[in-house]
Order: structure tokens, then sequence, then C-alpha cells
């Protein structure tokens, strides 16, 4: 009776972890690859400089693939201002939202690591740093970042909400990561994803303003996420229920019917990470 129930149990831990490892993973190589290609295109080549509208179209194009590729593994966060919305939605844990957060830095930091080696030295410039441009304050410029991050926060959330849709959220993510940009660009550079702006100052070693960019973003993802689940689109979890997923103590035995039966992906990515 010991051995099989120490054997049921080593059983789970080991789907459990698989299960976590693959979504970490996951948000590595989405992270990298938003970093390599978004930030790639801001390099300014002597022959062809960059334009706003080729630079929110490259990130739209980055996002769409990182999401389409990663979403039903991990919900391809890519971003630690999405993943501290799900955290306060409660639709992750706690310690997979640290872990997350964790394989975001790691990822946009190998992203532009990679980035600044194949570039020329004289198109590396500051790998895209983003900084506060022309005469606009850091007040302003916090601002910005978090109405840019709430409306992305606010657009995964309905993309990937599966009381409203079932396709790939990759196409209007990308969208609406694009919008970002087509207006950001000229206040911080459009940042949106502290992640984004991690890896690069990492790189380059400049980290002058960093914080806009972890406080605008985090807070508009914080208010984004109160937004659409508690007024727009409010859900019926009870208070301990919700600390219960926030500490990662409910609903593990999910992680164990999704992987060996291949369950249908179509629920939220939330949906998907409560489970562990």
């Amino acid at each position: 009776m010991e051995s099989g129930l120490w054997s049921g149990a080593h059983m789970l831990v080991c789907q459990v972890w698989t299960a976590v490892s693959k979504a970490l993973f996951a948000e590595f190589l989405a992270t990298g690859l938003y970093v390599f290609f978004g930030v790639g295109s801001v390099l300014r080549w002597p022959s062809a400089l960059p334009s706003v509208l080729q630079i929110a179209i490259t990130f739209n194009l980055a996002t769409a693939t990182a999401v389409q590729v990663t979403w039903k593994t991990s919900g391809a966060h890519a971003n630690p201002a999405v993943t501290l919305a799900f955290l306060v939605a409660s639709h992750i844990s706690l310690p997979r939202a640290m872990a997350y957060i964790a394989a975001q830095l790691a990822g946009a930091t190998v992203g532009a690591a990679l980035l600044y080696g194949v570039a020329p030295g004289d198109v590396r410039g500051t790998l895209g740093i983003n900084v506060v441009q022309n005469s606009t304050s850091t007040g302003q410029a916090v601002a910005v970042e978090l109405v840019l991050t709430l409306q992305l926060v606010l657009c995964v959330f309905a993309s990937t909400d599966s009381r409203h849709t079932l396709g790939s959220p990759a196409a209007m993510i990308g969208t609406s990561v694009a919008l970002g940009h087509l207006i950001g660009i000229y206040f911080t550079g459009c940042s949106m994803n502290p992640a984004r702006s991690f890896g690069p100052a990492v790189i380059i070693g400049k980290f002058t303003v960093h914080w806009i960019f972890w406080v605008g973003p985090l807070t508009g993802a914080v208010l984004a996420s109160l937004i659409y689940n508690f007024i727009l689109f409010p859900d019926t979890k009870t208070m301990a229920q919700r600390l219960a997923i926030l500490m990662g103590t409910t609903e593990v035995e999910k992680v164990v019917e999704v992987e060996p039966e291949k369950k249908d992906s179509h629920s939220s990515s939330g949906d998907t990470e409560v489970s562990v």
C-alpha cells in the first residue's frame, strides 16, 4: 500500500515538474524572441534608419510569433507586467509568478546579448534601451507607460478569456503592442514590458531612469487587472479560493489531467496556470 502511494506521489510530482519546467522554458523563449526581434528593429543602420511604423510592425510580428508559439504551454506572458496582472486576478500562484518573471528576465537578457553579439559595433549604439525622449518629464513618462500597458493588459485578458473567445490571441495582442509603439516611441521609446527594458540595460550597463519602465508598466497592469476582473467581467471566486490560488495550494490535480489526456487548450491561459 505504501509503495503504491509513494509511486503515485512520485508520478504526480514528476508530472507537475514537467508542466512547470516546460512553462518556464516557454516564457524564457518567448521573451528572448520578443527582445531579439523587437529591439533589433530599433538598431540604426546607416543605410536605412528605422521608422516608427517599421518598429511598431516588427514588435507586432514579434509579439504575435512569440504568443502563437508558447501560449498553449505557459500562456505566453513574456512580460512581468502581464504576469503581475494575472497574479492580481488570481489566475496564477505567487510561486509560479515569481518563476515566470525570473524566466522572462533571463530570456530578455539572453535575447539582448545575442542581438549585441551579432550586430556590428557601429550599429549597436545603446541597443535600443528605453529612455525619456525629448522634453518629457519623468512623471509624464510614468503616466504614458501606465496607459500604454493598461491597454495592452486589457487586450491580453480579453483575448485569452475563454468566456468570450476560443481562438489564438496572437493577432490581437500583437496589434495592441503595435498600437502602444505608434504613440509611446515619441515619449519613452515604448516599453510596456519591464523585461524588454531590462535585457538591453543589463547588456549595455545603463540604468538611467530604468525605474520608470518598472513603475509605469506594473502600475498599469494592476489597474487593468482590477478593471477587467473586478468591474467589466468579475468572476465568482471567493476570498478563500483566491488565497489558495495565490499560495499555489489548489487544483494541482488539473496538471495530471492536462498532460496525459492533452486536454483541449481552448481554456484561457489563466485557467491553465491556476492548476499549478
